[in-house]
């Protein structure tokens, strides 16, 4: 760690068993880094070329959640992503850096991940707040980049990813602000006991819910959400059930031709294969575990939707 006046300067990297244009391409497809990336919760772009974006990034640093705008120059040949910050987020003043994997054989590399900020009002205080979320932050993106590349070089089963549709004769609008309105889902929704919600930053939620399961033990579960009205809300779930090493989620809301909206909940769970004997006994399988998750997240999902149909259809009428 170096610093020049009040800018710091860092380097972290990761050597990684996976070829390095494999590692590259999971780095310039930043539409997959909610899955990735422990931090990330959504991306959307703003501007997209040939080799640079404009991008809207929500994520977590050091357990709160902020939103920024950054712009990416992409280097395929070079494997270099170069990225700076155009609206940083309290208490960053200005941030930037690049991400670059160096071919150490056939089939593996090391990815170096470099930053270089400074605080607003070139804070002491503001500064060692960047300090720990960049070190954290970097730590955790390096280990999970490092885990989905080799797991995507062995071809998992870990991973899915699965859809539950409902159509409802009501608006967007009304299904929209069912979901969005998660603070109250324990006065509304059987399976869920307990709620608490903040939203300190208008559309970006922190969601912390027990949810009852068929056989009557409670999950409890913390998510941040992104609320984008009345188009989508995309979550991540930073404190996991044990059967699960990663859950995002995604709700959208679609006008049907003729009226009406048809409501999709989306999941992409990552299994965690350590937890599967402790939780589904030591015979299960991998294929076991996908189908329990599958049969619990598709479960409360569809009752959610289905409760959403019953409040937007009795308000149409």
């Amino acid at each position: 760690m170096s610093s020049s006046s009040a800018t710091r300067e860092v380097e972290h990297d990761v050597r990684v068993a996976a070829p390095a244009r494999a590692v590259y391409d999971l780095i310039a497809d930043v539409g997959a880094w909610p899955r990735l990336f422990p931090p990330t919760v959504h991306i959307e772009h703003l501007e997209r070329g040939q080799n640079s974006e404009r991008i809207q990034i929500w994520a977590t640093a050091n357990d709160s959640a902020k939103t920024w705008t950054s712009r990416r120059t992409l280097d395929p040949d070079g494997m270099r992503v170069d990225f700076r910050q155009e609206v940083s987020a309290d208490p960053v003043g200005a941030m930037g850096g690049a991400w670059v994997v160096e071919a150490t054989g056939t089939a593996e590399c090391r990815v170096r991940l470099l930053h270089d900020y400074r605080a607003v009002d070139d804070d002491p205080e503001k500064l060692e707040w960047i300090d720990r979320a960049v070190d954290r932050n970097s730590r955790a993106e390096l280990a999970a980049l490092r885990t989905n590349a080799e797991l995507a070089a062995n071809g998992s089963e870990l991973l899915l990813t699965f859809d539950d549709t409902v159509e409802i004769d009501g608006s967007a609008e009304d299904v929209y602000d069912f979901i969005n309105e998660a603070g109250l889902w324990s006065q509304r929704l059987p399976h869920v006991s307990s709620v608490e919600l903040t939203e300190d930053t208008p559309g970006l939620q922190v969601l912390a819910m027990d949810t009852k399961t068929k056989d009557g033990s409670i999950h409890t579960t913390k998510s941040v959400r992104v609320c984008l009205p009345h188009r989508t809300i995309v979550y991540k779930q930073t404190k996991l059930p044990a059967l699960m090493n990663l859950h995002t989620g995604q709700w959208f809301f679609d006008a049907r031709d003729g009226g009406g909206v048809v409501a999709t909940s989306r999941h992409t769970v990552l299994i965690n294969e350590d937890n599967i004997a402790g939780v589904l006994g030591a015979d299960a399988s991998v294929a076991d575990a996908r189908a329990f998750v599958r049969n619990a997240l598709g479960t409360n999902s569809l009752t959610t939707l289905g409760y959403a149909k019953e409040y937007a259809e009795a308000r149409a009428r």
